[in-house]
């Protein structure tokens, strides 16, 4: 038909649903096939999703326990160097109150007081350092250890098993699992193989 108004064609509105009509089962048919590509996508992204969360949430975890030893470890360990220090005050009030022997000490009077003074502060500070996890080693009788003792010397001795350590010449001192200062000590030569010993956690 001719639109005598522009001179041009109009498509009869029945050929124009027809038409359209027709395109419609062909665009379901194509959403169709596209279907199965777009759900893997989808799925694929959704794991990746689910992937990156989990390796969120690992991180995460493992900032909080790293942050939590970082706390403990400054917390026990925070006093290490003025530990060390105080070691060298109670070595020194120690070595005062061995310098005046046993049978030389007063049974009474001002010097004895002053003795007993020197000693009871010693015990006092060792006890207050051992309150922030400064312990001592007391190592006399044991097997030695180079991870908590020091060899000085060597003593010949075949009544002990050999790597027996016999006397103790300086205290040593572990805060926490860290050895903050080895005993230094003398090792028996001779004697049976000596037994084994407790892991070095348990000695100390």
């Amino acid at each position: 038909m001719t639109n005598p108004t522009n001179g041009h064609d109009e498509v009869p509105i029945d050929e124009a649903t027809g038409t359209a009509d027709a395109a419609a089962p062909e665009a379901e048919a194509s959403l169709m096939d596209a279907g199965p590509a777009l759900l893997a996508a989808a799925q694929a992204e959704a794991r990746d999703m689910k992937d990156r969360m989990l390796r969120t949430l690992a991180e995460m975890e493992n900032l909080r326990k790293r942050t939590e030893r970082e706390v403990a470890d400054a917390r026990t360990y925070g006093v290490t160097s003025f530990a060390r220090d105080m070691l060298n005050v109670a070595d020194n009030m120690r070595r005062a109150f061995e310098t005046l022997p046993a049978e030389a000490r007063p049974a009474e009077g001002p010097l004895k007081a002053f003795v007993e003074g020197i000693d009871l502060t010693e015990r006092e500070l060792l006890k207050t350092l051992e309150k922030h996890g400064v312990k001592k080693i007391e190592p006399d009788g044991q097997k030695f250890d180079p991870n908590l003792h020091q060899a000085m010397f060597e003593v010949p001795n075949a009544e002990l098993p050999k790597g027996t350590v016999v006397q103790t010449v300086q205290a040593g001192f572990v805060i926490g699992e860290r050895v903050l200062r080895p005993a230094l000590v003398g090792v028996s030569t001779g004697g049976p193989k000596a037994a084994p010993q407790p892991a070095a956690s348990d000695e100390a």
